[in-house]
């Protein structure tokens, strides 16, 4: 069930991210913890860094998985949301994390966030958000 948003505009946003930034794990957690300061004592203060770069990058790998072929990788969303409850992790807060990148790269963007982006990102994450949807 492949989604209907162009993939190459959500491939494209990272594309373009990449080009500018090394890595995005400080611009999207300073952003994460500016938003929802909640999630500052979710990591340990030190030696946290790896962590929360592998768990952007992993989010990275299923968000261009769910936008594209569904080869598997997408299904770690539906698996950490479970996780993430367990942790006691909303899951409206879960699912912020995916704006919180989708916001990051449209500021890293700046000009470059085309309507098509936009439009491919919107609906990502009206999709992501069903498919994330823990039945009772």
């Amino acid at each position: 069930m492949p989604m209907s948003a162009p993939v190459n505009s959500i491939e494209n946003s990272f594309e373009l991210a990449a080009s500018r930034c090394a890595d995005l794990t400080p611009l999207v957690y300073q952003r994460l913890f500016e938003q929802h300061p909640e999630t500052r004592t979710m990591f340990r203060s030190q030696g946290s860094e790896p962590v929360m770069g592998s768990m952007l990058a992993l989010t990275i790998e299923a968000i261009l998985d769910f936008a594209g072929e569904r080869r598997g990788h997408f299904r770690l969303i539906a698996c950490e949301v479970a996780s993430h409850d367990g942790y006691g992790t909303p899951r409206e807060l879960f699912i912020a994390f995916f704006v919180v990148i989708r916001d990051a790269l449209r500021d890293l963007l700046g000009d470059e966030w085309s309507p098509e982006i936009a439009q491919a990102w919107d609906q990502l994450l009206v999709e992501i958000d069903a498919f994330a949807t823990i039945p009772a």
